[in-house]
């Protein structure tokens, strides 16, 4: 399932996906290229991340909690390159440093975050991807339960409007007695989403202490500061990734992206090997598994022709076995990345190889 936002609103999709129970993941990215992924279990949401978080999220909710260093005695988890967070909570949880309940609330609070950010969205695109469920499997939440609640409390942020623009903007104190609840954090440095991860309160009851006390004369929140984007450089390398998941293929573009790559994914081995000669990519990130083409098949072809001859060819799998890995070299592959593999992986590996 996939489309446009213009055709079909973020909360049918939900829906949808609710009562076909599907498992899988959705991915949601804006007319500014932002993104969301968010996770199902036989329709219901076990988990929700932007892609732009990484762990800096969770640690706002650990700080809330007086955990600030716990992230620092973990090992980087390699559930996948969007489940990195979901993969340390658990660890957190095994390690008995949250208990049931923190990672629970934890969970939920980020579904809530995205859906916060999603479901007024009316530009962009969307694709569902039916796939393994997340596991082990920590919570669930029915957005048919929440949706009414969660909808009606988007339509009263609208009320503060525009006295608050955005939950990014950073509250600044003028009086030392006003919300204590929230005075120790308020720093003008803060985001109002941070203060409701330290707090453990809602957008809701954040924004309205806000409002109240910035009528009051107690708080003032400055406007944002316009972030100019970065150009890309020219000679930055192009990289091709060829996965026929959408999912896997818009989350390398979107990381390689930010880190200044020029970066196309395409789904169809066959449509790549149309287009890869017109782009002339100076790496080849490519999934091995794929329908009408492998990518065995696709790099053989490649190699055949002077123009790929030594450009660089990461082969991309599940499998992690011998034979796979000779047989990635016999078609003249230069490298083999494992999925699920991280976003540390992912760059060191593009680093060795691309010309940067």
């Amino acid at each position: 399932m996939q489309g446009t936002l213009r055709e079909i609103d973020v909360q049918t999709i939900i829906h949808l996906i609710e009562f076909g129970q599907r498992t899988g993941e959705l991915l949601i990215e804006s007319s500014e290229g932002k993104f969301w992924f968010l996770f199902f279990h036989n329709g219901e949401l076990i988990y929700a991340t932007d892609t732009d978080s990484n762990l800096t999220r969770l640690r706002d909710y650990l700080h809330g909690l007086g955990l600030d260093h716990a992230l620092d005695q973990l090992a980087t988890s390699k559930l996948g390159i969007n489940v990195l967070e979901y993969g340390q909570i658990w660890a957190l949880l095994e390690s008995k440093i949250l208990n049931p309940c923190q990672a629970k609330a934890i969970l939920e609070s980020t579904i809530l975050e995205v859906l916060f950010d999603v479901l007024g969205l009316y530009q962009g695109t969307f694709v569902f991807e039916i796939s393994p469920a997340l596991t082990p499997k920590l919570s669930t939440l029915k957005f048919s339960e929440i949706s009414a609640h969660h909808f009606r409390q988007l339509q009263q942020w609208k009320y503060f409007y525009p006295i608050i623009q955005s939950i990014n903007q950073c509250p600044i104190l003028w009086s030392n007695d006003a919300l204590p609840h929230l005075s120790k954090w308020i720093d003008g440095k803060t985001s109002i989403r941070q203060l409701c991860r330290y707090s453990g309160q809602s957008i809701l009851t954040i924004g309205q202490a806000l409002y109240d006390a910035i009528a009051a004369g107690e708080v003032s929140i400055p406007p944002l500061t316009l972030k100019v984007p970065q150009e890309v450089k020219v000679k930055s390398p192009k990289i091709l990734c060829i996965d026929d998941s959408v999912t896997i293929g818009r989350a390398v573009e979107y990381i390689l992206h930010n880190h200044g790559y020029q970066v196309m994914s395409i789904s169809s081995p066959i449509k790549a090997l149309s287009l890869i000669f017109q782009q002339k990519p100076d790496l080849v990130l490519c999934d091995i598994a794929m329908p009408e083409l492998d990518g065995y098949e696709l790099c053989a072809m490649l190699r055949k022709s002077s123009v790929f001859a030594k450009v660089p060819i990461i082969m991309l799998t599940g499998k992690d076995g011998f034979i796979d890995r000779v047989k990635a070299r016999m078609v003249g592959a230069t490298e083999y990345l494992t999925k699920p593999f991280g976003e540390k992986e992912l760059l060191t590996t593009v680093e060795k190889y691309s010309k940067r």
